[in-house]
């Protein structure tokens, strides 16, 4: 009877639990983390303006729809950085960032921001702030619904405001890139096709690929996912293909011969503002190399495997939980706002806590370490919170990146738990995908 008593209220706990997570998480950061970071950038005398990553690709959509500037010249450039860091950066200044903050984006970026081309940025950054952690709270009942993850409304509002008290939540607060409009995008677009509203899922596929660099390997998966049962599905593959010509033309119209001009500052923004990735950062350069081969190969195996997998299913939940994670081991970008493509991926791994534990010991532990760098940011961030309760902040500046410390283990720990699970005789001879369902001869049930 108490068991069963505590059950009963175990949601409110958990809702009550990732409350306190927030305020702590916010506390430290607000209070702790930020002012230590302004306080070294300014010590080392690093220009300090807006520091917006919305600012750029707002600046570019203003300039090229009412001024009919090119956003991929030097010019709009320098105009950039005028807002970014305060003034032109000084090639001859040592101590100023590498990163020329250009308009390095596709063009028709500037349709999403168009409405907001006639407002002072300072009204569009504060609106963008909030729009950020709406969207990655927003994604999470999407990403649930897509993945077949079936919680009560009390765990799915403690998994929204636990989305919201993560360091990728943090930073998109403080910085608006554009990642959590991208992963709202995605989990919009893998729950129409849940919904069976293919059109629209591959309307908003297209419009994710504003960060193709996030979305390719979501697309790749959807394009084959539809391909596989052309009859049934082909209207997402067509609606995807129409929807990014209809972009990629439109912007064409705007601006001419934008292709071109995008791919030359794509090649100079991984020269100037590119980081190693993850894999790189982890490994020799050789050795990230294989090891970024086979997981290509591994996830076109898994992307293959489940490709006639009925939306909704615990194996589409599976390749969802690939694709989202594979980026982060990829992409030249150590940013931590990009780790909210990890959301599915970890919804999975803890709703199917059940196969994990009957995928062996690897399994287990992988998916262990994963909850367990999460863990550290949250408990960590809520001791130095409350601390700050009884100490001035500036006292606890030398602990305020110990949260920090899992950041960069997080992605690879739980894609190694995603894959290690997958690859699993559990997986692999239980989780058959239900449409293949239909090709089997089920005979009738018998009456006893």
């Amino acid at each position: 009877m108490r068991l069963r008593s505590h059950r009963r209220y175990l949601p409110q706990f958990v809702l009550a639990g990732s409350l306190l997570i927030c305020f702590g998480v916010w506390r430290w950061a607000e209070t702790i983390l930020i002012p230590s970071n302004t306080f070294s950038a300014q010590a080392k005398g690093i220009p300090i303006g807006n520091n917006s990553d919305l600012y750029p690709r707002w600046l570019g959509a203003r300039e090229t729809l009412l001024h009919g500037r090119d956003p991929y010249s030097a010019e709009v450039t320098r105009d950039i950085q005028l807002g970014f860091y305060g003034r032109q950066l000084d090639p001859n200044n040592s101590s100023d960032p590498t990163d020329q903050v250009g308009f390095a984006y596709p063009l028709y970026v500037i349709f999403l921001l168009a409405p907001t081309v006639n407002l002072p940025f300072q009204t569009v950054l504060e609106i963008f702030q909030w729009l950020c952690l709406l969207s990655l709270a927003g994604s999470v009942p999407l990403w649930m619904r897509a993945t077949g993850v079936r919680k009560t409304p009390m765990f799915t509002l403690a998994g929204m405001v636990l989305a919201v008290s993560s360091f990728p939540a943090v930073q998109e607060f403080h910085m608006q890139n554009l990642t959590a409009l991208v992963v709202l995008l995605l989990a919009a677009a893998a729950t129409s096709a849940v919904r069976g509203w293919l059109a629209l899922s591959g309307f908003l596929l297209a419009l994710s690929t504003i960060k193709p660099q996030l979305s390719g390997a979501f697309v790749f998966f959807f394009m084959l996912w539809a391909t596989a049962q052309w009859a049934k599905r082909q209207r997402l593959f067509w609606s995807f293909v129409v929807s990014l010509v209809a972009l990629v033309v439109a912007a064409e119209r705007v601006s001419p011969g934008w292709v071109g001009r995008f791919l030359m500052v794509v090649r100079a923004y991984r020269g100037y503002a590119g980081d190693p990735s993850i894999l790189q950062a982890l490994l020799p350069a050789w050795l990230a190399k294989l090891v970024a081969a086979a997981l290509v190969a591994l996830c076109v195996y898994s992307c293959w495997r489940w490709r006639n997998a009925a939306a909704g299913t615990k194996q589409f939940g599976w390749a969802l939980a690939w694709v989202a994670a594979l980026p982060l081991a990829l992409i030249p970008k150590l940013a931590a706002y990009n780790h909210a493509l990890l959301i599915p991926a970890l919804l999975v791994l803890l709703s199917r806590h059940k196969t994990v534990f009957k995928a062996g010991l690897m399994a287990r532990a992988l998916t262990k370490g994963a909850f367990a760098c999460l863990l550290w940011q949250w408990m960590t961030a809520v001791i130095l919170a409350l601390a700050s309760l009884l100490v001035a902040g500036s006292r606890l500046r030398p602990l305020a990146g110990v949260p920090e410390y899992t950041l960069l283990a997080l992605p690879p720990v739980t894609i190694l738990a995603v894959i290690v699970t997958t690859l699993s005789r559990e997986v692999a001879s239980r989780e058959i995908p239900l449409d293949s369902l239909s090709t089997l001869r089920v005979p009738a049930a018998r009456h006893e």
